[in-house]
């Protein structure tokens, strides 16, 4: 029997929602809200929905439907790549209730990588947008493993095999699977390897993360008990699919009832949540720092930015006091987010604590999280009901934290590698004994890589990766991170990477901003003067900086700094 939680929020309004172990648990919890949207997207201005019943029976026809193309529990690595959609997620959950291995694949892939990576999963198969009809079709001529392509919404000319690959459409895996007389038993393995991932490319070299059942739901059920959501909750899904992060909150947010609707691009955010009105978002820190450079820099173009700084720090003291007057001060930010937000999970990367304080007046609470990958990604995150800005929040109930380390910080609390242990944590990484022994402490924790502390309450801080630490010659370690989440405050900077320089004449390491500056916000300013204001604001943030963090050098471009699909900078490609 399934344990219900029953979740109350700040209005002590009291939903449930089921605690769900694998895909067939999951599966039943959202029979439930059968007659409910669980999609919303336009397709060339028409709006289309799908409903949780819908949703349930194209599952259900595309998992018989793999099931009559490589047998029963095949174990068959299957890929899903494309935009975020419908038939991704019902594709993904087709692939792993049919007792096969979902392999989410990065829309912004190379080609050769793309190719690559299906080569390594040892995949049978993929599932593809339009988009890539064309390069799949290069793609699986000759490819040593794929036998079967799944197009979306295959060309007229698209042939009826490729190579070794038999080519049938999704919708007509769909009719194959609502013609077959075989009954639908979902897949209960719990511990049976369902999703592979290939680590993002910040590092330079990415590995293939195996994740069980177990992993994948615990985490699931772990987020719903954390993050307050409830079926009447509306959000817009911004983030890629393909990234554990939007996944996971995906699952979640529908595992309460929640309605999604699908943002067609990043270009069309603030049209999208104009028209689709969400209650709630799923972000990363770059977005919300994009969002509220906007909220600025129209107020300043209006001439209301005094009044938007002054009305938020008196919102901030009201609110402390119990009083919310956000709707009335602050009328036309909320309109530009759809006039009902007042909630965003955050994650990804780590967030200025002053922009929970500013969307707080706004009336919009920002709950933090952290996670990897390996991890599932939900390793802890801000409960609804006790927020600590700055901190990412306790160990999610799946899951202990614990801190490697020596060192005790200016705070008193020892910080040192943050290390992880519990159901969410991967089964290992695809044929890599190497990382795997790299990866886990001899008595079996998960070496995140990343660095912080656990406060008196549990609470987790991030303070820097491990592997993007700069060591000076005074022996002092500088954690870039922490500089850059500085110069994110300064309006003429809109992107920045610190990084260590060693200098020829003398031989030391000293830090350097690779800049890349805020161009679009002042339009009207020459490079030389732009540049200029860079300088002396740096300048003035120096003199509050110890020595050892001090900025010795400005290094400018002229474009954005390349990103991963989940807007994180490529840190290791900045020279």
């Amino acid at each position: 029997m399934k344990k219900t939680y029953k979740v109350k929020n700040k209005k002590k309004q009291v939903h449930e929602f089921k605690a769900v172990a694998n895909v067939a648990e999951y599966l039943e919890a959202l029979q439930e809200y059968s007659d409910r949207t669980i999609f919303a997207w336009k397709d060339h201005g028409e709006a289309h929905e799908l409903t949780y019943g819908e949703l349930l029976e194209n599952v259900r026809c595309l998992a018989l439907a793999l099931t009559a193309t490589y047998g029963e529990n095949a174990h068959r690595v299957i890929g899903i790549i494309g935009e975020t959609s419908a038939c991704w997620i019902i594709s993904y959950l087709a692939i792993i209730s049919s007792g096969n291995v979902a392999l989410p694949l990065d829309k912004e892939l190379a080609h050769e990588e793309l190719s690559k990576f299906l080569t390594v999963a040892d995949a049978a198969g993929i599932i593809y947008s339009a988009t890539f009809n064309k390069v799949m079709t290069e793609i699986a001529d000759g490819h040593p493993t794929l036998t079967n392509l799944f197009p979306m919404n295959p060309a007229e000319d698209t042939p009826a095999a490729v190579g070794n690959a038999v080519v049938v459409s999704y919708d007509r895996m769909l009719r194959i699977g609502a013609e077959s007389t075989r009954e639908f038993i979902p897949d209960t393995d719990t511990e049976r390897m369902a999703q592979i991932l290939f680590t993002s490319g910040t590092t330079g070299s990415s590995k293939c993360v195996m994740l069980c059942q177990r992993n994948i739901f615990s985490v699931v059920t772990s987020a719903c008990t954390q993050v307050y959501f409830c079926k009447e909750d509306v959000l817009v899904s911004v983030l890629p699919l393909h990234h554990t992060y939007e996944l996971a909150c995906t699952l979640a947010a529908t595992n309460f009832g929640a309605k999604i609707c699908i943002n067609d691009s990043i270009r069309h955010a603030l049209k999208n949540f104009k028209e689709y009105q969400p209650t709630g978002l799923v972000l990363v820190p770059l977005f919300v720092t994009t969002m509220y450079k906007k909220i600025q820099s129209e107020a300043q173009r209006s001439g209301k930015g005094k009044i938007l700084a002054v009305g938020t720090k008196v919102a901030h003291k009201l609110s402390l006091a119990g009083i919310d007057l956000s709707e009335k001060l602050f009328k036309d930010v909320r309109e530009a987010f759809g006039g009902r937000l007042h909630k965003i999970i955050c994650g990804g990367a780590a967030l200025n604590p002053d922009l929970i304080e500013a969307f707080e007046a706004f009336g919009i609470s920002i709950y933090e999280g952290y996670g990897i990958t390996e991890c599932s990604p939900l390793v802890a995150v801000t409960p609804y009901w006790k927020r600590k800005p700055g901190t990412v929040g306790p160990a999610v109930p799946c899951c202990e934290i614990r801190i490697e380390g020596t060192e005790t910080n200016d705070l008193g609390f020892l910080s040192g590698e943050v290390q992880v242990k519990g159901d969410n944590v991967m089964l290992g990484y695809m044929n890599n004994d190497e990382a795997n022994e790299d990866a886990f402490t001899d008595d079996g924790w998960f070496r995140t890589g990343d660095v912080g502390f656990l406060d008196k309450d549990g609470y987790l801080t991030i303070t820097g990766r491990m592997k993007s630490v700069i060591v000076l010659d005074n022996g002092k370690n500088v954690f870039p991170e922490e500089i850059e989440e500085y110069l994110e405050n300064i309006d003429t900077i809109a992107e920045s990477v610190i990084v260590g320089r060693t200098e020829e004449d003398t031989g030391e390491t000293k830090l350097v901003a690779v800049i890349f500056p805020a161009y679009e916000k002042y339009p009207d300013l020459s490079e030389n003067d732009l540049r200029g204001e860079i300088q002396k604001s740096i300048a003035a943030l120096n003199k509050k900086l110890p020595s050892f963090k001090q900025i010795h050098k400005l290094e400018f471009r002229k474009t954005e700094f390349e990103k991963t699909s989940s807007r994180k900078i490529k840190r290791h490609l900045v020279k």
